[in-house]
Parts: structure tokens; C-alpha cells; sequence
């Protein structure tokens, strides 16, 4: 089989490969995109409840991690939330923003999907799907790859946008980090991000009751916190809040939960104790602070059945510690499995912050979720790929 030369070779098919090989394209390169995936952009697809949180007013460096956040300063000011905003305007897509500067389709995220491709084919790019990558080999200025096919591919430019080992049901995995050591470049630590944390079945037991129950809170693990909704499951907790912290929390950490934030419980309580001669029941009481049901776990708990009038104020003290003090130690995370994105990855001093290129290897090129750059959740890890992409783009 005659092999095939390219200017670029992108491998993967997500939102930044995508991204970088519309740019390129429109450059006049000759770009093809391979995937071993049967469709495209299945993260955008899912994200989002199947509308794509897609960008977030608010990005910038601070809503990101990883041992040098700072190096997605300029991939992320050279195309902002506000560019990618246009595009989806030009598309004719109708979106509407929800709390904290996230922005959602009205309708689907396939209408993401659709744009990038449709721009892909305007920019006269090969799409190829169902195709993996075997092997790549440096030759001469440029790379050869033995792809899956069977077929062979010379490129001056390889793309690396494979992403992380998340949701390895639907084909993650670490081979860019495979690449990466490959070419000799150094791969910081990897773990789930943006996870749900579990318990060991001891608290387990005790949690149970409280599995599909959702609070307000704010979360935080050493210096750092976040207030959102937090849900108990049967597995642990989880919601916005925990995907949050689940960044910063390592192993053998405790997380501290305010159930009840802004709220003195103590003082709400001992105010209900005041009338009606403390004739009130005390998960009756605390009910009209935290949901119902947690109001008559927490009680049970700290042994505070009866009436306000039956309970010291120790008690009640406690319970206020229950609600808005809860130190509690997950014992670990769901894992890739439910993971929405993957910390760690290629290290960042090994790239150029303006091209996304290796440093070591002129021609190479990593972006998106496969660079240790990791966003907070609400549509920044999305706005990491549109704008790393881009600027790979630009110069591949």
C-alpha cells in the first residue's frame, strides 16, 4: 500500500483535535484526522446532560491545576471563551448560560459536533474514523505512523490530542502518554479528576439513608473549597461540590462539609427551644434548616431524639458541628470510570506555551486533555481544548 504524506497528522477526534485541524486547514495545510473511535467528539456528545457545557465566562488560569497552571495563559488569552462564543454564534447555535458563567446548547451537543466537522470539511480535512495508530517512528524531520488499517502515513506535524484515560468506555486511553515517553518527554502523575468520592462500608452503612439526597454546601479540602450542590449516593457523595474538591483531595485526606453554609444551626436551634416551651421535636426543628431527611438521620446520630425541651445544649452543639463541620475521609474515588476529565499528563515545561509544541522534538505537538492542564468543572477543560487547539493551529 503506497504510503500517504500529509502536513499534519492529528490523532484524535475530540474537541481539540478537532479544533487544532480546522485551524490548520484554514491555513492551506493538508491536514487528516484519525481516530479509532467510530464517531466523533463522544465527549462533547455526553457532556453536559447532552447539551455541551462548552465554554465558561469566567476562564482564566486560576480555574485550572497542574505543577505550572500559569502555562495556559497564553493558548487561553490569544483565544478566549469570547472567540469560541462567535463561533458558536456564526453556527447559528441558540445557548443559554446557567450559574457561574456556564454555557449550555438550548438544544444538543451534537449541534458542537456538527459545527467543528462541517468547519473541518470546509478546511478541506480527512477524517478518519474507526482508525488507530500502531506505531510512530521519527524519520527524518518528520514522523511515519503505521496506522490500523493497514495503511501507512508520513507526516511533518503529529497532533497529539488523545486526551486522558477517563471513561474508558468510551475508548480512553493513556496511549498519549505512551507517545509522550517515547519521545523521551516527562508524564507528571495521573489520577481521576472531576470524580465522585467513596466511603468504606462502615460510614456507608451509616450514609444510606441519605443515598439521592442533594444539599447546598460548600466543600473543602485543606485550603481550598467549593460551594455547590453535593449529593449522597451509595457509594459515597458526589455532585458538583465533591467533583470539585475531588481534584484536591488525596488519598488518606479528610473533606469538611457545611450542609447548612451561612446558617448558625446552634443558634436557630436554641431559638426553637425558646418557644413553645421546647415542645417541638428536634429533627422537627432541624428540618427547617437541612432537608428532612437529613435532619433525622443527623438526630438519630448524636442521639438527640425528643424534644427540644428533653436536650442539652451540648446536644444541640453537636448536632450544629453534624451539619456544618462534617470531617469526613473518603477512602477513594469511583475512578476513570465515571471521571470527567484526568489530572496530570504530559509536563508542561516540556511544551511551548505559545505553539503547544515539544520542545525536544520539532514537529511534535500535545493538546488538551493529554497536557497537565486540568480545568474545574463548568465548561473550562472544554475551553483548555478549543484554545490549546487553536494555537497548535496556528503553527503546525
Amino acid at each position: 500500500m503506497k504510503t500517504q504524506t500529509y502536513d499534519v497528522v492529528v490523532v484524535g477526534a475530540g474537541a481539540a483535535g478537532m479544533m487544532c485541524a480546522i485551524e490548520a486547514g484554514r491555513r492551506g495545510r493538508s491536514v487528516r484526522v484519525v481516530d479509532h473511535a467510530s464517531k466523533p467528539g463522544e465527549k462533547i456528545r455526553i457532556s453536559g446532560g447532552g447539551r455541551c457545557n462548552f465554554t465558561n465566562t469566567g476562564t482564566s488560569v486560576a480555574n485550572f491545576l497542574g505543577e505550572n497552571p500559569r502555562f495556559a495563559a497564553s493558548a487561553l488569552g490569544r483565544y478566549t471563551q469570547a472567540d469560541f462564543v462567535k463561533r458558536v454564534d456564526g453556527a447559528g447555535i441558540a445557548w443559554h448560560e446557567k450559574t457561574l458563567g456556564q454555557l449550555f446548547c438550548d438544544d444538543s451537543a451534537k449541534q458542537i459536533i456538527r459545527m467543528l466537522t462541517d468547519d473541518m470539511r470546509a478546511a478541506g480535512v480527512l477524517l478518519s474514523l474507526g482508525v488507530g495508530v500502531e506505531r510512530v517512528d521519527r524519520v527524518g524531520d518528520g514522523f511515519a505512523l503505521a496506522l490500523t488499517d493497514g495503511s501507512a502515513v508520513r507526516c511533518a506535524s503529529l497532533v497529539v490530542a488523545t486526551g486522558g484515560k477517563s471513561i474508558p468506555k468510551m475508548g480512553a486511553t493513556g496511549w498519549g502518554y505512551e507517545l509522550a515517553r517515547q519521545f523521551g518527554l516527562r508524564v507528571t502523575e495521573t489520577r481521576p479528576a472531576l470524580v465522585p468520592l467513596t466511603f468504606e462500608p462502615g460510614l456507608l452503612e451509616k450514609t444510606a439513608p441519605l443515598s439521592g439526597l442533594a444539599v447546598d454546601a460548600v466543600v473543602s479540602a485543606g485550603k481550598t473549597k467549593f460551594e455547590e450542590a453535593m449529593l449522597f449516593t451509595h457509594r459515597g457523595l458526589s455532585g458538583p461540590a465533591i467533583l470539585q474538591i475531588s481534584s484536591y483531595w488525596r488519598e488518606g485526606e479528610a473533606i469538611t462539609v457545611k450542609m447548612a453554609p451561612g446558617v448558625d444551626v446552634l443558634a436557630r436551634l436554641k431559638a426553637a427551644k425558646q418557644e413553645n416551651g421546647g415542645k417541638q421535636a428536634v429533627h422537627t426543628a432541624l428540618g427547617h434548616i437541612v432537608p428532612r431527611r437529613l435532619a433525622e438521620v443527623l438526630t438519630a446520630r448524636e442521639g438527640a431524639n425528643g424534644k427540644l425541651a428533653e436536650v442539652g445544649d451540648k446536644v444541640l452543639a453537636r448536632l450544629d458541628q453534624a451539619v456544618n463541620a462534617w470531617t469526613v475521609k473518603p477512602v477513594g474515588s469511583e475512578g476513570y470510570r465515571t471521571a470527567e476529565v484526568t489530572l496530570g499528563g504530559v509536563a508542561t515545561d516540556q511544551l511551548d506555551q505559545t505553539t503547544m509544541e515539544t520542545k525536544s522534538v520539532p514537529g511534535l505537538y500535545f493538546i488538551g486533555e493529554v497536557v497537565d492542564i486540568t480545568g474545574w468543572l463548568g465548561g473550562y477543560n472544554f475551553q483548555w481544548a478549543w484554545s490549546s487547539g487553536w494555537a497548535a493551529g496556528q503553527a503546525c
